[in-house]
């Protein structure tokens, strides 16, 4: 099955002005991932930003496979198991001109799944995926205006997998 799920966010900056924010990613000073206050697990890379560093966010694996300072980077899939492909945040300039007051803050997944991952996809991972990537894009329209026009919403759904997660997290914690 192939999987093509975008999320983007239009922001009244420069897209230089987003750089700091892709740069920052699972650095001591991200402020795009929403880890703060243990929302989602945090996204932890074995070194510094660039090709071939490894890492993930919670159950999630991957190595940074293309890295371009300030514009984007990618992260070829390597667990969970099925998951084939790659997720990437990019900065893209709205309009012809670079220097322009607007950009668009883009994640974009595509890879195809298999086996158990064609299930853990579309129930568990996907509605997780785009809460994940929704809150997110609200840290970057915090950072760069101050405010949120439309904050995102967690549906019940993600509210309850999230209650799942957690308290097998604890389980496993007190064994």
């Amino acid at each position: 099955m192939a999987v093509h799920n975008v999320h983007e966010r239009s922001l009244p900056v420069p897209a230089g002005e987003l750089a700091p924010l892709l740069d920052g990613l699972a650095s001591s000073d991200d402020r795009l991932w929403p880890h703060d206050r243990g929302r989602w697990p945090a996204m932890r890379l074995d070194l510094p930003l660039g090709a071939g560093a490894k890492g993930g966010h919670g159950p999630v694996r991957y190595t940074v496979t293309e890295y371009v300072p300030g514009r984007r980077v990618r992260f070829g899939f390597t667990g969970p198991r099925g998951f084939l492909g790659f997720h990437e945040y990019t900065v893209l300039p709205a309009g012809d001109d670079e220097g322009a007051g607007s950009c668009v803050l883009r994640h974009t997944l595509a890879m195809r799944v298999r086996g158990s991952a064609r299930l853990s996809w579309p129930l568990v991972f996907r509605p997780l995926h785009d809460a994940v990537l929704e809150d997110s894009l609200d840290r970057a329209e915090l950072a760069c205006t101050g405010a949120l026009v439309r904050p995102a919403r967690w549906s019940p759904y993600v509210r309850l997998l999230r209650r799942l997660a957690v308290g097998a997290r604890r389980r496993r914690t007190r064994r």
